[in-house]
């Protein structure tokens, strides 16, 4: 299995370190993975791989944050657009044109709870921040520009266009990735029911 990316650091060798210890992770799971591994995997010694990772907790949370920021850069770009319509169309463009990378992220993810309570808090926190709360503005904003019904809050629908997303990124990829994100935002902005 090729596992992309998660998110590349300027720095190469800590891109490849990253990148393997992903492909690792996805592989054989948190517990699976020894520091060795990823150092073999790599090409390094151990004393540099701790050089640039404390401990492997740190690295896989590293690569979680990597996620985090391709979800940030995701809804900045989003941010960018005029109006919730291409909004939404461009964070779902984005999101299909990443979902491997997001794939890996949501398969890393279900690994926190192996790492320390305080960590994941830590981590969980920062997720609900950047892709939860970024959505959240998102809608909170189209509804103080009238785009978006009032009798629904902006955090409720933020949640249902998780909800409807969610499916993009996981499992096997879409057959017609672009006709189903059509077909998403068309039922979430414009409802399922024929107008009549």
């Amino acid at each position: 299995m090729t596992v992309p990316p998660v998110t590349a650091p300027a720095d190469t060798t800590r891109a490849r370190i990253q990148q393997e210890a992903a492909r690792l992770f996805v592989q054989s799971g948190y517990h699976g993975v020894s520091m060795r591994e990823v150092a073999e995997a790599v090409g390094v010694t151990k004393p540099a791989l701790y050089h640039h990772y404390a401990d492997k907790e740190a690295l896989f949370l590293a690569m979680l944050d990597g996620t985090l920021a391709g979800l940030s850069r995701l809804v900045a770009s989003a941010e960018a657009q005029v109006g919730i319509r291409l909004q939404l169309d461009t964070l779902v463009y984005e999101l299909l044109a990443t979902a491997p990378e997001q794939r890996v992220g949501l398969q890393l993810a279900g690994e926190l709870r192996h790492v320390s309570p305080e960590r994941r808090a830590a981590f969980e926190q920062a997720y609900r921040r950047v892709w939860v709360g970024g959505l959240s503005a998102l809608f909170e904003a189209a509804s103080a520009r009238g785009e978006l019904r009032g009798d629904i809050a902006p955090s409720t629908l933020a949640r249902a266009f998780l909800a409807l997303t969610y499916p993009l990124v996981t499992g096997a990829p879409a057959a017609d990735p672009q006709g189903t994100a059509r077909a998403l935002l068309a039922v979430f902005l414009d409802g399922a029911a024929a107008h009549t």
